[in-house]
């Protein structure tokens, strides 16, 4: 990472002297599985007599040559710039180099498929490694054409933004010339090269031209390819953005290729999308699983226009591109698609948001991004989620029409250029007529999260003589918003089977206090419910009355919707450490008889994991294991056969599995000698019973060996490597630690796949991580300053020894090294990106031990 940051001033200094007319790129993929040959022409207007810089990181440079004159690189090259001087008005800098093929999913990353041996590369180049694979101007507000021509061996395809043209053969190569590309960023640019194969499909765009379609993958993963399925959301995501921004899509072409070792869920590259190919797949998906992959598929292609067609200037701008593409991704799940209840599913990704607010890091939606190691990190859920919360609130704030309308606006005017979040809010304000300026700053510029909680009184009869909202302010200085949102009333019915609203109350919340006058003189209801529909950001609590009668009857509850807000209250107040851990957990068991929507019960389950591992204070532990095991059992043997209730709460089951009769079940359940009536042991369930019975010892070395062969893909060498990580010896989990910490040859997934594996029994065995705990404040610095930013933000992230929280003393409580960490190492030769990391995940540990206290 040193020699390779770009500050905004930096960026802006640049864009000021220079604007970019077209790059010509030629890559050789023919010289070897190490390097790859990048030769560039940019040509590009300045200042006359200015001088600037251009960016790369090479293995070699050959020649660089600006305006006809030869420039030596040993002295002009250093880091990742070019220094460029005494420019015309006119300029033409060609640069020739050798670049690294990647492993670790930046630049241009090479795998080879252990199933054909063949060899799949693909770019990913948000957000500035486009200058690994050639040489840029790297920063979004510098858009440019592109011109590509690529050498390939002679049976490889190659997909980028331009539609494929039939290539040409010299001996034993492929050379493939792309059509000039549509002026574009270049983190959106890509290049996808291998011998891919797919289905095609077209569609006619708003404006009547053909829009080719291609969904592509690795032979290996073809009978998985959904193509039919992932081309019917395609084609309604493109009508519904369509006529939701009153523009045509405004690329010529949309390939959607699903890739191997990918970092991210995917990637919005013009008219050339990337995924990560565990999404095609091999096991029976629950719903929640398809639905999030429905969802991803329309949020890249939200991206085409918030993003690619208009970009943010600089990366503090970007929620203009991601909580748009949120937002946009879920109102067309919920107005395009089956995913009629997309909104119930949000409030998973609202859940991760709302942490993240919470955390010592917090930052506003419009965030100050200093550089590039900030943005890095600001890649979480207030960019993303808290942004698409918020955006929803908008949207009910200045009304749906008016919003559309501030929408279509604003691609009119900025297309093909960039914006910052004025251009937009201007655009709302003509359309809805209302002044967003106050709301903007609360909203958007400052951080942090509002508290509710009603303030009820009630006479002898039972009805409400007042009915307050009191709103405070969570974080410190943070302003109280104005909110748009609904309180509704739920009773239980006569027969005492089913909790029924009784009213719902629309209303602006602002202050610190706002009256609901409409209540005074109705009788109290069982439930009392703020922010019912679930449109505005806040955290909530029930008063006590409520609360109480809301947790006796979750069970009775039949709109998913309803029982995820209450179920949010009672996670919320549990990580405050208001809300005993075990009592919460229970409360999750009991939710989960009658959760009948999957991305509810996969929020539930993954809270439920959480608590259990976490929260649960480690001397109760082993009991709760075993009762939720049991529960969790129940629940997929009593489950639909077949079902999605059936399959996650089977394989929390397995995961949960404690005592000698658990575990015995799932090792039955490995050997076919007990069956659930229509479950799948497939590959996947298969490796999560292997890793199961390996982590309590009862499995081995030849145990794993016997899947590998029976599953000798990519996805199943990363399970193996899982769980061999698992082992429950001090040694293996010593060694695994280094290998994760120091082997920079381990791809990206089969590191995250040992690093998960590595805290398997961290939280019922915290013996067999002795030294653990020091050695990784020692490692970590140097860890940091020696891997491309997102491997070392992984690697620090999961290594990180937060499972232990509650459970070491002295120098091995991580809470008292990462305090003492923090105090030895600060911004002046530290990261500011790894000191915030490591803040934050101490944030977790201390709230874990806060809340481990409750009983």
């Amino acid at each position: 990472m040193p020699g390779t940051n770009l500050t905004r001033e930096e960026a802006m200094t640049r864009s000021d002297l220079i604007q970019v007319e077209n790059y010509e790129v030629y890559l050789d993929l023919t010289k070897g599985d190490r390097i790859f040959g990048s030769e560039t022409t940019i040509k590009f207007t300045a200042q006359k007599n200015s001088a600037t810089f251009a960016d790369l990181i090479a293995d070699n440079i050959h020649e660089i040559t600006l305006n006809g004159e030869s420039l030596a690189p040993e002295k002009v090259f250093s880091d990742s710039r070019i220094a460029l001087s005494g420019l015309q008005e006119e300029n033409t800098l060609t640069v020739k180099a050798d670049c690294l093929y990647m492993h670790t999913g930046e630049g241009l990353h090479r795998f080879v498929d252990p199933v054909d041996g063949e060899a799949y590369t693909y770019s990913q180049f948000e957000v500035p490694d486009a200058r690994r694979v050639y040489t840029t101007f790297e920063q979004p507000n510098l858009k440019a054409t592109y011109t590509f021509t690529v050498r390939t061996p002679k049976h490889w395809t190659v997909f980028s933004n331009s539609p494929t043209p039939e290539p040409h053969f010299e001996g034993d190569s492929a050379v493939f010339e792309f059509s000039e590309s549509e002026k574009i960023s270049t983190y959106i640019t890509a290049i996808v090269a291998g011998p891919y194969v797919g289905r095609t499909g077209e569609l006619t765009s708003a404006d009547g031209r053909v829009i080719p379609l291609g969904v592509y993958c690795r032979p290996s993963l073809e009978k998985y390819l959904d193509a039919e399925e992932i081309m019917d959301i395609t084609r309604r995501g493109f009508e519904f953005f369509e006529n939701e921004y009153g523009c045509a899509y405004p690329f010529r072409k949309y390939d959607q290729i699903f890739v191997p070792e990918y970092n991210a869920g995917a990637m919005e590259n013009a008219g050339c999308v990337t995924f990560r190919d565990e999404m095609l797949f091999r096991a029976t998906p629950s719903e929640a699983q398809v639905e999030s992959r429905a969802n991803t598929i329309l949020h890249e292609l939200a991206h085409m226009w918030f993003g690619d067609l208009v970009t943010m200037k600089w990366w503090n701008d970007l929620w203009l591109n991601e909580s748009f593409a949120e937002y946009m991704s879920h109102l067309a799940l919920a107005e395009a698609t089956r995913w009629t209840d997309s909104w119930t599913g949000f409030t998973m990704r609202k859940d991760w948001g709302m942490n993240q607010d919470q955390l010592p890091s917090t930052h506003p939606i419009v965030a100050p991004i200093r550089d590039l190691q900030d943005v890095e990190v600001n890649f979480d859920g207030i960019t993303y989620a808290k942004g698409a919360a918020v955006l929803r609130q908008l949207a009910s704030y200045v009304g749906r029409e008016a919003f559309t309308e501030g929408l279509r606006a604003y691609f009119k005017k900025h297309s093909w250029s960039n914006t910052v979040v004025d251009d937009l809010l201007n655009e709302l304000e003509a359309a809805s007529g209302r002044d967003l300026s106050t709301w903007a700053k609360v909203w958007l510029e400052e951080a942090g999260v509002n508290l509710m909680r009603p303030e009820v009184e009630v006479d002898g009869n039972g009805n409400y003589t007042s009915v307050k909202i009191r709103q405070e302010s969570f974080n410190a200085g943070a302003s109280l918003r104005p909110h748009r949102m609904a309180v509704g009333g739920y009773n239980l019915n006569a027969a005492g089977t089913e909790m029924e609203r009784v009213f719902h109350i629309e209303l602006d919340v602002t202050g610190d206090l706002t009256e609901v006058p409409e209540l005074v003189g109705q009788a109290r209801p069982d439930v009392l419910l703020l922010n019912d529909g679930d449109l505005t950001y806040t955290k909530l609590r029930l008063d006590e009355y409520s609360l109480e009668n809301a947790q006796k009857s979750i069970d009775k509850f039949t709109d998913p919707l309803t029982r995820s807000i209450i179920m949010a209250s009672a996670w919320d107040m549990t990580r405050d450490a208001e809300l005993s851990p075990a009592f919460f957990a229970r409360l999750v068991l009991r939710e989960l008889t009658v959760e009948d929507n999957s991305m509810v019960m996969t929020l539930q389950l993954r809270n439920l994991a959480h608590t259990l591992s976490t929260f649960v204070a480690p001397a109760d532990r082993r009991e709760l294991f075993v009762e939720a095991a049991d529960a969790l059992r129940a629940l997929a043997e009593n489950a639909k056969p077949g079902s999605d209730a059936q399959l996650q709460t089977a394989k929390m089951a397995i995961s949960y599995a404690t005592n000698e009769e658990q575990l015995a079940w799932v090792k039955a359940l490995h050997a076919g000698e007990v069956v659930l009536p229509e479950f799948d042991v497939n590959v996947e369930i298969q490796w999560a019973l292997v890793q199961k019975l390996v982590a309590a010892g009862v499995y081995g070395e030849a145990e794993i060996r016997d899947m590998e062969k029976e599953d000798p893909t990519l996805t199943g060498k990363q399970r193996a490597a899982g769980a061999r990580a698992q082992v429950p010896t001090a040694e293996v989990k010593k060694a695994t630690y280094e290998a994760c910490m120091h082997d920079q040859s381990l791809p990206n997934d089969t590191r995250i796949n040992m690093m998960r594996g590595l805290w398997a029994q961290a939280a019922l065995q915290p013996e067999l991580y002795s030294g653990i705990v020091v050695s990784f404040f020692q490692d970590v610095k140097n860890m940091w300053e020696s891997n491309t930013h997102h491997t070392a933000e992984t690697i620090a992230l999961l290594l990180f020894p937060a499972p232990l929280a509650g459970q070491k003393d002295g120098l091995e409580a991580p809470q008292l090294a990462a305090k003492a960490w923090l105090v030895k190492n600060t911004e002046a030769d530290t990261s500011a990106a790894l000191i915030r990391l490591i803040s934050e995940r101490l944030d977790a540990v201390e709230r874990s031990l806060r809340v481990q206290a409750v009983k």
